[in-house]
């Protein structure tokens, strides 16, 4: 049996979404630590998973915005 390796648009919105979440909570951990350089790595791959997000026409900002 052959197995694709593609995946699925909702995947990977899935994947998106997750991604953004935990970045998220990372950030807000970060900043509840007050530890400056976990701050700038949480607020890099936030930025990165949101850009990310965008560029495939997902909206994770209004998915995030009633969390925390």
């Amino acid at each position: 049996m052959v197995q694709s390796s593609e995946v699925g648009v909702g995947e990977f919105a899935e994947a998106l979404s997750e991604r953004v979440r935990k970045a998220r909570e990372e950030l807000s951990a970060a900043l509840n630590a007050d530890d400056a350089y976990a701050v700038a790595v949480a607020q890099d791959e936030l930025d990165d998973a949101v850009r990310l997000a965008r560029e495939h026409g997902f909206d994770v900002e209004a998915a995030g915005a009633d969390e925390g």
